[in-house]
């Protein structure tokens, strides 16, 4: 008995721990969402593209249509090539890096491109990953914080909702919401590079462009370079969009993989905090499990304190989730309820991510194959 507490006791503490601090998170993004910012700045939106992806041409054109008063969109990418036939809407400026710094990853270059031909007056930098959908108030949501003192960049996230999902593309849509749910008030421990905003004069005095030099992700660097700066990054619940994007099971564990890398790269004590949670987790389910097919009805009710406090939290995420995109209710009608179910599979897939990620030094992103060790990407 003493053996079973040794697992199942610490799980059932971390689970009924992690219900900490939802609460503050869901006024939080209430007060986000119902916020209104008059007279935002002008602002430069960039757009890195590499080939296509699904639903590009909306996804450019929403960004072309933004409730914004004045900003400019520019696209950028390595060369001509890269952008597919038929998408760019009207009002988009193409930038082409023709990048050929091999310690910096093309998606840097890209950025860096469009950064440099940016127009003079804007005071916003914003940028997006073209396979996410943005609602109108996108560039809104994430300009109202950064005029807050002490908020060096802010940040919105994506939510995979695929139309008549697999069960692969559930498992990502869950799998991914747990990092969606990290965010809320104060300091965020980064910001998301497909949906992020800078101010110009924070951008050049925090040295972000020093930063990205020789770097694989330009998220990561940039939360780096605000922090070192001693500046806050802001979460903007209303920036969340959704992504269309379907995946088949040798492409999910791949992609979760490159996830847990990438963090295990460049913030390894997150990795490391999140590969230990979900080890215990993982380890207490498993003891109580064993414990009840030996006949120990105390284990089944253990087993259901330990997975109850997730699937509620996860329940309560999908809820902030659809508040930030009312125009996906239906969707969230439909298969909410992956959001609850699969949460005890998804803990498993999670373990499974994060102890994979301690293997291997290079992931392909884009095509191109990168070192972790060393920023060169590899031939």
């Amino acid at each position: 008995m003493i053996s079973y507490w040794i697992f199942s006791g610490p799980a059932l503490a971390l689970a009924l721990f992690s219900l900490r601090g939802e609460r503050r998170r869901a006024g939080y993004a209430s007060g986000r969402l119902s916020e209104s910012l008059a007279g935002p700045p002008p602002a430069t939106v960039i757009v890195p593209v590499k080939g296509y992806d699904h639903g590009l041409r909306e996804n450019l054109a929403a960004l072309a249509s933004l409730d914004y008063p004045d900003y400019e969109l520019i696209l950028a990418a390595r060369s001509a090539a890269d952008i597919p036939a038929g998408v760019l809407p009207r009002r988009a400026r193409v930038v082409l890096a023709h990048g050929a710094d091999e310690w910096t990853s093309e998606k840097i270059q890209n950025l860096t491109a469009g950064l440099a031909a940016a127009r003079q007056p804007s005071e916003i930098y914003a940028f997006a990953d073209s396979d996410v959908l943005v609602s109108p108030r996108w560039l809104r949501a994430l300009a109202a914080p950064l005029a807050e003192p002490g908020v060096g960049a802010s940040t919105g996230y994506r939510w995979f909702a695929p139309e008549r999902p697999g069960l692969c593309d559930l498992v990502r849509s869950v799998w991914d919401g747990v990092t969606f749910g990290l965010m809320g008030p104060g300091d965020n421990r980064f910001a998301w590079g497909g949906s992020m905003a800078i101010r110009k004069e924070t951008f050049r005095e925090a040295r972000v462009a020093e930063y990205w030099r020789g770097a694989v992700s330009d998220d990561y660097r940039l939360s780096a370079a605000a922090h070192d700066a001693g500046l806050r990054i802001a979460f903007a619940p209303g920036a969340l969009s959704p992504c269309f994007e379907h995946v088949g099971p040798r492409r999910l564990v791949a992609w979760t993989r490159r996830q847990c890398m990438i963090t295990r790269a460049n913030d390894r004590n997150l990795w490391r905090l999140g590969l230990l949670a979900h080890a215990i987790y993982c380890a207490g389910m498993a003891a109580s499990l064993a414990a009840a097919a030996a006949g120990s009805r105390m284990a089944l009710w253990v087993f259901a304190g330990q997975i109850l406090p997730g699937m509620l939290k996860s329940f309560h995420r999908a809820g902030r989730a659809r508040a930030s995109m009312p125009e996906q209710a239906a969707w969230f009608r439909r298969y909410g309820w992956a959001h609850v179910l699969l949460v005890p599979f998804v803990t498993w897939f999670w373990l499974l991510a994060l102890a994979s990620a301690a293997f291997g030094s290079s992931i392909e992103w884009r095509g191109r194959r990168y070192s972790l060790d060393t920023p060169a990407p590899l031939r």
